[in-house]
């Protein structure tokens, strides 16, 4: 868990998106606690909304009233990050965010973990000499061009170029298809809420999968269709986002 990062802030030109991640950020919890009453308090006010992967909580000075709370779902750390938005809990109202990174209890989970000692040596091997550049055959001194390498994983491109594929005008509102079955309103709008100019999340009575997300201009919509196009709210269902027919 010691790889995980607190979320940039939001607001204005140059804002940071801290994307949907199944560890929620919480912050401003009453410092009081002892660490272990602190974690087992945060596990049974969290179990309410999926299964906990991992609960942290350190009294170092500069983590005191924080901790994350790891979700086995994505669904799941959403519910929890819209409730728990403001929430009394020992006296103080919880702040609560996405974190910035993957957790190692979610890595470990779908096993992309990497020990940090791994990781730490591979990040250095990045930090040495640059190489030189090769010369053009011939010692003209010019550098020879790159040759471009095939795309890793081409095979997988398509299913993202399908999605982004949009023969509706730019609108202010979007479609959203794909969603799993158990996502509600609330948990689409803990995910769109981190874009400005969110005015609404509507659910479609009696349709399982698709909803719409409106916001204040065509721009603001713009961003977050394209920075949450694709996706994965679950392993299985990867969201797609197109913009709304205009009436």
């Amino acid at each position: 868990m010691s790889s995980m990062n607190k979320p940039a802030a939001n607001g204005g030109a140059g804002y940071s998106i801290a994307m949907p991640n199944q560890t929620i950020y919480l912050q401003n919890l009453n410092d009081k606690l002892p660490k272990e009453t602190l974690r087992r308090e945060l596990y049974v006010l969290c179990s309410q909304f999926g299964n906990i992967l991992d609960v942290v909580a350190l009294k170092t000075p500069k983590m005191k009233g924080q901790a994350f709370v790891v979700f086995q779902h994505l669904t799941a750390a959403s519910a929890a990050l819209s409730k728990l938005q403001g929430q009394e809990f020992y006296g103080k109202p919880i702040k609560s965010s996405y974190c910035k990174s993957k957790s190692d209890a979610v890595a470990k989970e779908d096993g992309t973990f990497v020990p940090k000692h791994k990781r730490k040596a591979e990040g250095s091997a990045f930090k040495g000499p640059a190489a030189k550049k090769p010369q053009v055959e011939g010692g003209g001194g010019a550098a020879a061009p790159a040759k471009k390498a095939p795309a890793a994983g081409a095979s997988n491109v398509p299913e993202r170029e399908e999605m982004e594929t949009d023969e509706e005008p730019p609108n202010k509102i979007l479609f959203l298809e794909r969603l799993p079955a158990e996502i509600n309103d609330s948990m689409l709008h803990a995910l769109f809420k981190q874009f400005p100019g969110l005015k609404e999340v509507r659910m479609v009575p009696g349709k399982v999968g698709i909803a719409f997300v409106e916001f204040e201009t065509e721009g603001q919509s713009s961003v977050a269709k394209d920075t949450l196009q694709g996706f994965k709210l679950t392993p299985v269902n990867s969201m797609r986002i197109t913009n709304a027919k205009k009436m």
